[in-house]
């Protein structure tokens, strides 16, 4: 959310879809029910308020604009009284966010500042303010609090369940906090390895950002969305829509999205969260065909407040409606900006310095350039948000209702996320699990970093003071030494990160490669632990893709000692190894897998766990072969004869999907309970599973359909459902998928969703089935 030196949270609200003029009430087809109760309340302050009042509701300041850092060297974060009253009191601001000083907060501290701003927001407003804060894996800015895998391991479990429970927790311990609204989850689509934020998000699939995503609201904010829970927080989707395809694959820059694309994968998440009761979006900080998302009123508006008749709430990203003019040059001035923006459909501005943009928009209004109508549904959106929340009768608690948290049973739930998220791809003959008793070298710059493990948006916003604020946790080494006995330990990096200075995440240290070659003279086995540091948004930028040179260097030199390796892949993105992939004899992708990953990892490769975690993205093996699984059967031919021969060929490490465990699976019988389908139809299919090995396991069972012919080339393959199941050895069991017909339907070159007639094959493991739409449906509404 943020791409300047500070960190930045950004913030979101969700509240009213008023329509025009900010006085109508919803109609049957909402998006979510109304309540009248709500709709009344809101109503009734839309009279009286002012339009200062108004203006300030829909602006959001940075905690660092009121935070006074003198008194807060001496006594840790501390108000600065006068600045909040310039900013509460004059300008009647109605959010804030960010996390003090940049670095997390005890739960007293984080509940001691939010009171003070609530008891002077409810004296001179009598609204109360909303804090948001960027808690994307976890409690990722409260000391003490759960950390859980990041996104793209969560993606890997395959597990809608731990992705609800994960959320429910984060928001318990948010809550905690007093902060009522979390901006996550992120279901950006990862589908470009190069991209400095492809481990924020589900991965690479639209479906399984839909799906996770959806997990996730529902943890955030319990059943009812007009009346957030006790222990619930407002959900805030990020980042609305098509951010993670960069052209240039770098952050903040933009895409090049064909409209089919944009309507079928990347708003997908988004239309299904906003469907199941999302409060808040938060907007895509780039720029798409020209268009930068937050000047694109047909996006903001009609794709997601009219179409979908939401009455959520959207908000900025970190100053985003000024980057219209000093980044972007669509306006010629910053009140030109904020014009275009909140009459595109801005309902919150993360401004999040200055208080400029309320005397710019007061001026709009009073000239006409913003019409009176809009500023009520923004400000009739960000009340509702409030109302949802409960914070006008209650803007604050205390922290002792919520005794749970950071609590040993929270802990078991990250551990398993960590267990199901880390993927075996590579174990010839048999190398893992590795057996007590003998000798490993540990060596890597990753083998002794909790910054590592945890990755951007821990403790601080780069991650680089995660080794400071998680000393309770074990790094790799710390959990090898607790599974195998530090006796049986030999620690030699080889490798190193320099020290954090400037966001320099890239740089390492002299090597000391010989050290570690002269260590495996006395190891029966190496587990190098490889990959990359912490960084977080535009600072994570890259212009090589390869591991660093450094350490396939250390790979190379380790493999010549003839000791066999275990190779452990640490890393926010796929780096590519093709050169050093041959050389180990076991390989573990484990990502970001956060503070019970090292714990997770030691269980795995000691084999007290079996691994479950399947590919969330299509690795890539060459610089400039990047793929992703649905692609165009274009994509993936053999030479054509004539005078003119080509080949595209996919040549890829790992195919999305794919991990390996200690146990083996076998798929029979997979049935579909029809042979030929209509849109309408729903599609039943079982297929049984057996575990065929001598070790219990978990098994994502993932269903692919494949479209033989369509009027638009159709996608290679597509998930269209999945589940996980636990086998023990020889345990047999029948899983059963539904989809619904118009499940197969695509977005055509004209803009309509259609399902056309004709052939398509499943897919369930290695079965295939048959089956034949029998009617064409074309959909004149936006969204089938």
């Amino acid at each position: 959310m943020k791409n300047i030196s500070k960190l930045a949270l950004a913030s979101m609200i969700c509240t009213s879809s008023l329509l025009q003029t900010g006085c109508q009430q919803k109609t049957s087809g909402s998006a979510i029910p109304s309540d009248p109760a709500i709709e009344e309340n809101i109503q009734q302050w839309l009279k009286k308020m002012t339009l200062e009042e108004k203006i300030g509701q829909m602006c959001q300041i940075t905690i660092d604009v009121v935070t006074d850092f003198e008194a807060s060297q001496k006594n840790g974060f501390t108000l600065d009284k006068e600045k909040l009253d310039t900013v509460i009191g004059k300008y009647k601001v109605g959010s804030l966010l960010n996390v003090p000083l940049s670095i997390a907060q005890k739960k007293e501290k984080w509940a001691e500042a939010i009171k003070q701003i609530q008891e002077l927001s409810m004296k001179e407003i009598g609204i109360p303010c909303i804090y948001g804060v960027d808690q994307i894996h976890g409690t990722t800015y409260t000391l003490d609090g759960t950390m859980f895998p990041q996104g793209i391991n969560m993606a890997a479990t395959f597990n809608r369940d731990l992705a609800k429970r994960s959320a429910e927790i984060s928001a318990y311990e948010t809550k905690a906090c007093n902060i009522p609204w979390n901006f996550a989850p992120v279901v950006d689509l990862g589908r470009d390895p190069r991209w400095s934020r492809m481990w924020e998000n589900y991965g690479e699939d639209s479906y399984v950002n839909t799906e996770m995503g959806k997990a996730a609201v529902a943890g955030f904010q319990g059943e009812d969305p007009n009346h957030i829970g006790k222990y619930n927080v407002a959900a805030c989707m990020k980042h609305y829509m098509g951010y993670g395809v960069p052209i240039s694959g770098k952050d903040r820059t933009p895409s090049s999205i064909s409209r089919s694309d944009m309507r079928e994968k990347h708003f997908a998440p988004f239309l299904a969260a906003v469907r199941n009761g999302a409060l808040s979006v938060m907007v895509n900080s780039s720029v798409d065909n020209g268009m930068p998302f937050h000047a694109n009123k047909e996006l903001l508006t009609q794709w997601l407040k009219e179409d979908l008749n939401w009455d959520g709430l959207i908000v900025t990203d970190w100053a985003d409606i000024n980057n219209l003019c000093v980044r972007d040059h669509i306006a010629a001035t910053k009140k030109e900006a904020i014009k275009i923006a909140i009459n595109a459909g801005i309902d919150m501005s993360m401004v999040p310095y200055e208080v400029s943009f309320c005397d710019y928009l007061k001026e709009l209004v009073d000239e006409g350039e913003v019409p009176m109508s809009r500023i009520d549904d923004a400000v009739a959106r960000v009340l509702r948000l409030k109302y949802r929340l409960g914070l006008f009768d209650k803007p604050y608690w205390s922290v002792e209702e919520y005794s749970k948290f950071g609590s040993e049973e929270f802990a078991k739930v990250a551990l398993q996320c960590a267990e199901e998220s880390e993927v075996l791809v590579k174990n010839e003959n048999n190398v893992l699990p590795l057996a007590k008793g003998k000798k490993i070298l540990l060596t890597g710059p990753n083998a002794n970093s909790m910054r590592c493990l945890n990755g951007g948006w821990s403790y601080s916003w780069q991650g680089h003071r995660a080794d400071e604020c998680a000393q309770a946790y074990n790094t790799i080494y710390e959990s090898l030494c607790n599974k195998y006995g530090k006796e049986n330990i030999i620690y030699e990096p080889g490798v190193t990160y320099a020290p954090y200075k400037n966001d320099n995440w890239w740089e390492e240290n002299k090597p000391e490669i010989s050290k570690a070659v002269a260590a495996a003279g006395r190891a029966d086995v190496i587990v190098a632990c490889v990959g990359e540091n912490s960084y977080c948004e535009t600072p994570g930028n890259l212009t090589d893709l390869n591991m660093s040179s450094n350490q396939q260097e250390l790979v190379k030199a380790l493999a010549k000692t003839g000791k066999p390796i275990v190779l452990i892949l640490n890393q926010g993105r796929p780096r590519l190894i093709k050169d050093i992939e041959p050389l180990a004899k076991a390989i573990v992708n484990i990502m970001l897998p956060s503070n019970y990953g090292g714990d997770a990892l030691a269980n795995l490769l000691a084999g007290d766990s079996n691994f479950s975690g399947k590919m969330p993205f299509t690795y890539p093996k060459h610089i400039n072969a990047l793929a992703t699984y649905d692609y165009k059967p274009c994509e993936n031919i053999g030479q054509m004869g004539g005078n003119y021969n080509y080949d595209s060929v996919m040549d890829i490490q790992w195919p999305f999907g794919y991990g390996l465990s200690y146990t083996t699976y076998q798929y029979k019988n997979l049935k579909l309970d029809k042979t030929a389908f209509t849109a309408d139809d729903e599609l039943t299919f079982t297929v049984d599973i057996t575990n065929t090995g001598k070790m219990a396991g978990k098994e994502s069972v993932l269903l692919f359909s494949k479209d033989l012919v369509a009027s638009s080339t159709p996608d290679n393959i597509r998930l269209r459902n999945f589940d996980k199941i636990a086998l023990e050895p020889g345990e047999t069991k029948t899983v059963t998928l539904k989809l619904k017909g118009s499940d197969m339907a695509f977005v055509g070159y004209d803009g309509k969703w259609i399902l056309e007639k004709g052939d398509f094959k499943f897919k369930c493991g290695d079965q295939w089935i048959d089956a034949q739409c029998s009617q064409t449906k074309v959909w004149e509404t936006p969204n089938k």
